[in-house]
């Protein structure tokens, strides 16, 4: 009756120990969730203020990720897990590094959008805005995919990467463009492309998580194809006659 006991209740503690990892992860995904939206906010309003502090709260989301990896090294020496939970706990670590690139461009998006606010107004920056909505969307989708073990919810964020990569093309010629009609243009545009650049990535790093969370779940992986649509590689636009 005693060794029973003293069974049931080490596979609560490690029930409870898969679930704080889960929750941890999910902290840190909503932090990058925040970071992603209030680095579009900044650019959008030209708030220097709100991007400086999102360029300070960078340090939250690495000290998790740092957090993250030691619980999970201390899980898998402690515990030895095998099948489903070994891959949920390697999936964490894996998920936890994606989420701090994401954080980092995020910081990076934010740090331009400081410059940009001090150059002249290049259009309505509504692409930028849906971008960044959709990239925030599909991130929390992931996480959520995750906390929940949902393949088909991860499956899902797999294949919704297209339409930010149209918006991504579409940001790439209207950019090119205001600098072929402006020199003047020149500064304020390339800053924006290479934000246009970082929610590209994000939206990346959002699929990594996708799939990393269905191999955790299912065991296989998804197909390597997964859909894409940025030709900016072969974009050209002609001057003006």
């Amino acid at each position: 009756m005693e060794d029973t006991l003293q069974s049931e209740h080490i596979v609560k503690s490690y029930e409870e120990q898969l679930k704080r990892l889960r929750d941890m992860v999910a902290r840190m995904g909503g932090l990058a969730e925040r970071q992603v939206a209030d680095a579009a906010a900044a650019l959008i309003r030209r708030d220097t203020e709100l991007a400086s502090a999102v360029v300070g709260r960078d340090g939250e989301i690495d000290a998790l990720e740092t957090e993250i990896e030691n619980f999970c090294v201390r899980l898998l020496a402690l515990r030895q897990p095998m099948a489903a939970d070994l891959r949920l706990i390697v999936a964490a670590m894996k998920v936890s590094t994606d989420i701090e690139r994401i954080g980092d461009y995020a910081r990076n998006a934010a740090k331009r959008a400081i410059v940009v606010s001090q150059q002249p107004q290049l259009g309505s920056l509504n692409g930028f805005q849906w971008m960044a909505k959709l990239v925030q969307e599909n991130l929390k989708d992931a996480i959520d995919a995750l906390v929940k073990e949902d393949a088909n919810a991860a499956e899902r964020v797999w294949g919704a990467d297209a339409p930010v990569d149209d918006i991504y093309n579409g940001i790439f010629r209207e950019m090119l463009t205001h600098m072929m009609e402006d020199p003047r243009n020149i500064t304020a545009a390339t800053h924006l492309l290479f934000i246009a650049k970082n929610f590209e990535r994000i939206g990346d790093h959002a699929t990594n998580i996708a799939e990393t969370v269905h191999y955790a779940v299912l065991g296989h992986m998804l197909p390597e194809d997964r859909p894409k649509s940025d030709s900016s590689a072969y974009t050209v636009v002609r001057p003006p006659v």
